[in-house]
Formats: structure tokens, C-alpha cells, sequence
């Protein structure tokens, strides 16, 4: 659907005439690639000249065929692919100044002064200090004669905007680094795998995951699959830690369980600053429990591979948002490093970021290991304690006791994910002293009474289920009101935890509407949003969406390679999402698509011959494939059928079409690292509000809520997870097609138009603003989303 240029976006932000290089340096790590397609695609639209730096520093360094300039088809077919293809390479040169006197050189020939690093602290703090530099290596090499003063004073100032790509996720002042979501999906996978195994044999696994330094792969992988206990850098357990890690694991296998799983970051240590390894920590088990115990080192696999759609997606944004930073700075602009802070994007200056990184390294060495979780960031410390929470039972005599009872009940069609926030909502039940009660199918199950018990070892294992193993049914309560209070009643519950899409959303706006009538709804009500959709308002994520992302991207991934070597070929691909375009837009960005078509952005034929002369326009380039994504109510006379067969007309003798339907493959499969820690910190933070709310609302022996913050839907609202009254989300709702009235990812489909070489607006209010690195962020503000 071209648009019109934006004017005002390219008067703001002309790119014409300068000079942008991007280079990759240090480890790679799975993403790098889709930032270098960004800095390329998004430099070539606004006019400027953009060049590839291959091998990194050295390639700097040693100028010649290493300094290329980039053209929009040279970054075609790279986005799924993992590691870096311009290369990257340690270079011991660029840390003499000798060194950093060639690079100059080489980019002073090429016209080039502005430098789009992505790497670890190292490689920036390298760029940094080249920037400081700049000025001096100009007048070093006018007076060497190998420049003259014309160009000395055209290029006087460089300027340089960073992308952390690092899998550890050691970086501060950014939530989450590219590469670090792809690498905790192959750990996952093999995690899963070895579950098996190791319940058939009833084995215990030590596997060790990287991280020297940085705990998060170790700390995130055990949250996530439930491991039975995690070693990593920050936190060293305690003295005795030995011996309290062997009676957790034999008090697991007194519960029936089968296996174990120990998760061992490749840099943990004890208190005394010993290393802990993996072989370690076998020849204990053996020798303390006898247990039959295997030794898994991941190494490398975890750096490799096809990247997630998160890191997909992450590295987009981040990419189009440094050229833009490139284009904003001045000569008394900072280096930047742009950076994810919840679900926005920041400019960061650099040095406070690589300063902060070096403090937690200083806290950890002088073994302040509290100060070291907490300049970590928000998100580490979150994961952390809730990893505490739910891997480490408290005797029952140190329990308390609350006397409240809390049903907890899957809602709507079932999302991967479910099974990890009912997980985490049991057991945080169980350890604030609440008897927890599980509904199967729904409101359906709950008006028949199919209510149970549930026990904290019930759960064990249920992190990496996909589905729902509660049942989920789309029943809405309100024609079964009287049945459900009297189940309320028998059962005497206290407070519900919903975790469902818009069906959960309907059903607790009913249930807030049948207060008036039983006072058994006038009890503490939460809703988790769980819907591949994404569709419920006031969240900016639900549980089972970034699942489902996972899903297209890869089929779409399959599709295209399946055109290699065949003649030019477009795909029409039809998502799921009711009238939602999530993941159609997003898949879309994810993917790679030429197009997505949506309910909230209208088209008509025009749009799609437009689209057709322009996928025709790109065959004529040599570019092979062509994408194009369709949510399935996105127009009603447009079909996918229709859609193909004009494609296929239109395209006669340029290309020829191919149609798929994704249908129930985007609900289904294990949950993704995403879904897993998103789902179980959202439900135990739902959890925690229940026992606040609880004790609040609990009055002459009994419990009385019918006040409208009684009743709430927690949700991420840019960088926070907040509980919102579902009542006020009212007027946010657009009922009849299910959706929120505004959706924070239709900002994202002007950045898959532009990837896609179409010229269309783009908002530049929302783009990231200078912020500054705080040690410790307000206690309100949760921007843990992964």
C-alpha cells in the first residue's frame, strides 16, 4: 500500500549527502544481520550513502575491498540468517592509535563520519574513544600529508550511534540486547529435549550455558523451564549451598518427579570466588545422591542459528531508529547507544551504559553481590526473585496462613504460555499461604463445578506445555451467573485470576456486572491477558503472541527457501487474529514481507495493484521471492483467494503466486522463552495483587470488594506492567470487531513499508529520546517483559 512521501520527514531528516557505515564487532550473535539490513534500507531511503565495514575494526583498519558501499539488494535474503555476514573479527591494531590513525584514514577516503557500531561494550567503548580522537588523527594525518585541510575540516567530527548485539545480555540501560532471545530459544530446545531423556531414565542434567560474566541466559532458561536450581555470576549461593541443593533435588524425586535439571552459568562462582563448573557440580550429585547424572556444555549452538521474531523485530527498530539518531546529532551530540526499555525505544548516551556495565563487574569483584543484581537492572532482579519464588518450596510449617481460597481458570482459545502462568500463579498462591483451586473449561467448568484442588507439585513441569492443560472453553458467564456464585459459594472462593484473551476480558465485565446481584463477585478479581491475537486492551503483549509470531516467521522462513532456485515466485500468506492485524504486521516486519494487509488499515484495489506493480518492479531487480501477509477478516470481499488469483493474473508473465493458510499451527507448539517468563512473572505479579487485595478488602470475617479497582486486567503499558480497572478499559474498546481502539504496533507498519522499499509517512514523534542511565528506577515501573 505505497503512501505518499512525507515531506516533513525528509526536510527533518535528510540523509542527502552524508555518508552512514555499518560494521558488526566482537562475538556475533543472531539478529546482527536484520540491523545491518535496517541501518542499510532505512539509510538508502532518506538519501544517504551507506557502507558495509567487513570483518569489523580490522576491516577498518585495513581499508581496500573491507570498506564497501551497500546497495538496497545487497541486504536481500539476510534477515533470517544467523551470525553476521559482513563478518566481524578481534583486532588487537585498533587499540593502538596507530591502528585507529588508519581507520581514520580509510574513512575519511570514503567520505564516511557517521559509524553504526553493533557489538558488545568493548567494541563501543572502542568507537567512543575513536570519536574523542576524531579530531587529533585529522590533524595527525593533514600533517603527514595524507589529507588535506579541505578535508580535515569537511569531515572535523564524527559521529557514532551503537546496537548492543551481544547473547549474554551483560549490557546496562537496555532491557534486552539482539541475540539474547534467539540464544535462550536454543537452550530451551535443548532443554525440552533433554526432559525426555532424562524422564525416561530418571536422570539428572547439569547443563551449562554461556555467560562468563552475566548470569541473565542461566537465570531466564531455568525460570523458564522450571529447573530445579541455577548457579550463576552475581548471585554465588551460600556457604553449605551443597548441601541444600542435594536435599532440593532428592525432595523433588520424594514427589514423584523423575528428573533434574541444574543450570550452571559457564562464569558461576562460590562466595569465595571459586568457579562452580558443571563437573562439579555431577561428581556432587553422584557422589551426595547416587542419582544417574549427565553433563550437557551447550557452547556454541547457543550463538547459533536462525534469530527469533523478537530479535528480528528488536533489531529493526533499533536499526532505523540509529539512522535516525545518525541524522539528528550534532558536533556536540554524545555517542548514543539506542536501547530497549520495556517496549520503547531509547537513546542512551554511551559511556553511562558501558560505565554502569563496568560497575556491576567492580560490585561482583568485591563481592557485593546485592548491589551487583540490582545495577543489573529491574528486569535481572525480577527474574531472579521470581525464580526464588517458585523453584524453592518453604517448609509447610513456615508457611503462612491466609484462610482465602483462589480459583484460577483459563479462558477463551488456548495460547502457549497458559500453562506457565497457571504454574506461577499456583505456587505463589501456595507460598503466600492461599489454597488454590484450578477450574477446567472455563466459566463451562466452572458453573458444572469441575473445581479441584491443586497442590504445588500438580505444576511441576508445566512451563513447557503448549495449550491449555486446565481446558479452556469460549463460554461466556453471564447466562450461568447464578450457577457459578453458588459454586463460589461451596467452594467458598475468595478471588479469581482469569488468564484468557477477549473472552476473559467479556467475561469478567460480566461478573463485575452480576455484583449488584451475588455478593460472591464481590471478591478480588484479576485477568491475565493469554490470546495469540493480541487483542485485548490495555496490554501491549499477551501470553502466546510472540509464540504464534515464532511460528510464521519460521513457515514464512520455509516458504521462501522453498522458492531457491526456482523462477520468481510471491507467496500470500493468511494469519490468524480475527480482526486483529498483530500478526500480520508484525510477522510481517518479522518476515520480511513486501505486504500485510489488515482490518485497521483499509485497502481497496488500487492499493493492491499497487502492490502488484511494485512486486513486479522488484523481480525485475533479480530479487526472486516476494511476500505478502493477509489477516484472515482483514476485508471481506478481499479474500486470500481473491487476493491470489489477481496476483497471479496481474503477475502473469513477472512471477507466479503461491497461496497458504497457517490456520491452528500458530496456536499450537511448546511455548517460546518469551511466552514462558512473560507468563509466569505477569501471573505471579496477579498473584501478589490477589493477596494485597485480599487483605485489604477483608472485613468482620469475610472478604467484601466491589469497588472498580477490585476488578482489574494487568497489563504492559509502554515501559510498566499495570492493573487497570476493566470497567475503565470500556471506552478504550472497540467491541463489535474485538480490538482495542488504538493498537502501539501500527507505528511499526511504516517501518515494514520502508524495509520494503516503499515510500510511505513515518512518525517521528515517537522515536527515541535522550534519556540517562539511573542506578535504581522508580518501584512502580516493571519493564522486565522478557
Amino acid at each position: 500500500m505505497a503512501l505518499p512521501d512525507n515531506k516533513k520527514f525528509f526536510e527533518n531528516l535528510s540523509g542527502g549527502g552524508k555518508a552512514i557505515a555499518v560494521l558488526t564487532s566482537g562475538g556475533d550473535a543472531q539478529g546482527m544481520n536484520a540491523a545491518v539490513r535496517a541501518v542499510v534500507r532505512m539509510g538508502i531511503y532518506v538519501g544517504a550513502k551507506v557502507y558495509f565495514i567487513h570483518e569489523g575494526y580490522q576491516g577498518m583498519v585495513d581499508g581496500g575491498e573491507n570498506i564497501k558501499e551497500a546497495s538496497w539488494e545487497s541486504v536481500s535474503s539476510m534477515l533470517q540468517v544467523g551470525g553476521t555476514v559482513i563478518g566481524s573479527a578481534r583486532c588487537k591494531e585498533f587499540r593502538a592509535r596507530d591502528g585507529r590513525l588508519k581507520a581514520a584514514h580509510n574513512l575519511v577516503q570514503h567520505g564516511i563520519t557517521n559509524l553504526c557500531v553493533i557489538g558488545g561494550d568493548g567494541s563501543l567503548t572502542g568507537a567512543n574513544l575513536f570519536r574523542e580522537e576524531w579530531s587529533g588523527l585529522l590533524a595527525e594525518l593533514v600533517e603527514q600529508g595524507l589529507i588535506d585541510e579541505e578535508a580535515a575540516q569537511r569531515y572535523s567530527a564524527l559521529h557514532i550511534v551503537g546496537m548492543v548485539g551481544s547473547i549474554d545480555n551483560d549490557f546496562c540501560g537496555t532491557d534486552m540486547t539482539i541475540g539474547t532471545d534467539s540464544a535462550l530459544h536454543r537452550i530451551i530446545e535443548v532443554v525440552d529435549a533433554i526432559m525426555t531423556t532424562a524422564q525416561s531414565h530418571q536422570r539428572t542434567f547439569v547443563l551449562e550455558v554461556m555467560g562468563r560474566h552475566c548470569g541473565y541466559l542461566a537465570l531466564v532458561s531455568a525460570l523458564a523451564c522450571g529447573a530445579d536450581w541455577v548457579l550463576i555470576p552475581e548471585m554465588p549461593p551460600e556457604d553449605g549451598w551443597e548441601d541444600k541443593m542435594c536435599q532440593k533435588l532428592s525432595a523433588t524425586r520424594s514427589r514423584g518427579s523423575r528428573l533434574n535439571i541444574i543450570i550452571v552459568a559457564e562464569g558461576a562462582l562460590d562466595r569465595h570466588g571459586k568457579p562452580i563448573t558443571s563437573s562439579i557440580v555431577k561428581d556432587l550429585v553422584v557422589r551426595c545422591l547416587g542419582f544417574d547424572t549427565r553433563v550437557t556444555i551447550l557452547g556454541h549452538v547457543q550463538r547459533g542459528g536462525t534469530p527469533s521474531a523478537f530479535d528480528r523485530i528488536l533489531a529493526s527498530r533499533m536499526g532505523v531508529e540509529a539512522v535516525m539518531a545518525l541524522l539528528e546529532t550534532t558536533a556536540n551530540t554524545p555517542a548514543y547507544v539506542v536501547s530497549l526499555c520495556g517496549n520503547q525505544s531509547v537513546r542512551l548516551p554511551l559511556m553511562e551504559c558501558v560505565q554502569m556495565t563496568q560497575e556491576v563487574q567492580k560490585a561482583m569483584d568485591e563481592k557485593r553481590f546485592e548491589e551487583a543484581v540490582k545495577l543489573r537492572g529491574r528486569s535481572f532482579e525480577n527474574n531472579l526473585k521470581t525464580y526464588k519464588l517458585l523453584a524453592h518450596r518453604k517448609p509447610e510449617s513456615d508457611l503462612p496462613v491466609s484462610n482465602f481460597n483462589v480459583a484460577v481458570l483459563n479462558v477463551g482459545a488456548p495460547a502457549a504460555g497458559m500453562n506457565a502462568a497457571v504454574r506461577s500463579a499456583v505456587r505463589v498462591g501456595i507460598s503466600e499461604g492461599h489454597k488454590m483451586f484450578a477450574v477446567n473449561d472455563g466459566f463451562e467448568g466452572f458453573y458444572k463445578g469441575q473445581i479441584r484442588e491443586i497442590k504445588w507439585a500438580d505444576v511441576g513441569g508445566w512451563t513447557g506445555q503448549g495449550g491449555s492443560l486446565l481446558g479452556t472453553k469460549r463460554t461466556l458467564p453471564a447466562k450461568h451467573v447464578e450457577k457459578i456464585a453458588e459454586q463460589m459459594r461451596i467452594h467458598n472462593i475468595n478471588a479469581l485470576l482469569v488468564i484468557g484473551g477477549f473472552e476473559a476480558y467479556l467475561g469478567l465485565l460480566e461478573l463485575l456486572a452480576a455484583r449488584g446481584i451475588y455478593d460472591e463477585f464481590c471478591v478480588p478479581m484479576v485477568m491475565v491477558p493469554a490470546t495469540v491475537s493480541n487483542n485485548v486492551p490495555g496490554s501491549e503483549f499477551s501470553i502466546g503472541a510472540d509464540t504464534a509470531l515464532n511460528a510464521i516467521t519460521d513457515t514464512c522462513d520455509r516458504i521462501k527457501q522453498s522458492a531457491s532456485g526456482t523462477k520468481r515466485r510471491v507467496f500470500i500468506i493468511e494469519t490468524m487474529g480475527g480482526y486483529c492485524g498483530y500478526l500480520a504486521s508484525v510477522g510481517g516486519l518479522a518476515a520480511g514481507a513486501d505486504a500485510a494487509y489488515i482490518y485497521e488499515e483499509p485497502f481497496d484495489i488500487r492499493d493492491l495493484q499497487a502492490n502488484v506493480e511494485h512486486l513486479t518492479d522488484k523481480m525485475k531487480t533479480g530479487i526472486q521471492r516476494g511476500l505478502v501477509l493477509r489477516n484472515e477478516n482483514s476485508n471481506d470481499n478481499y479474500t486470500t483467494d481473491f487476493i491470489y488469483q489477481l496476483y497471479s493474473e496481474e503477475g502473469k508473465g513477472v512471477f507466479d503466486c503461491r497461496k497458504n493458510v497457517l490456520g491452528h499451527m500458530q496456536q499450537g507448539g511448546a511455548p517460546s522463552p518469551f511466552d514462558r517468563n512473560f507468563g509466569t512473572k505477569i501471573a505471579a505479579k496477579a498473584m501478589q495483587w490477589i493477596t494485597k487485595k485480599l487483605t485489604e478488602t477483608y472485613r468482620q470475617g469475610r472478604v467484601f470488594a466491589n469497588t472498580e479497582d477490585s476488578c482489574c486486567l494487568l497489563g504492559m503499558r509502554r515501559r510498566a506492567l499495570v492493573f487497570q480497572p476493566v470497567v475503565q478499559l470500556k471506552d478504550e474498546t472497540d467491541f463489535v470487531h474485538r480490538i482495542p481502539k488504538e493498537q502501539w504496533w501500527l507505528k511499526l507498519r511504516p517501518l515494514m513499508k520502508i524495509l520494503a522499499k516503499y515510500k510511505t509517512t513515518f512518525d517521528v514523534s515517537d522515536s527515541g529520546q535522550l534519556e540517562h542511565v539511573v542506578r535504581i528506577r522508580p518501584k512502580d515501573l516493571d519493564a522486565s517483559t522478557v
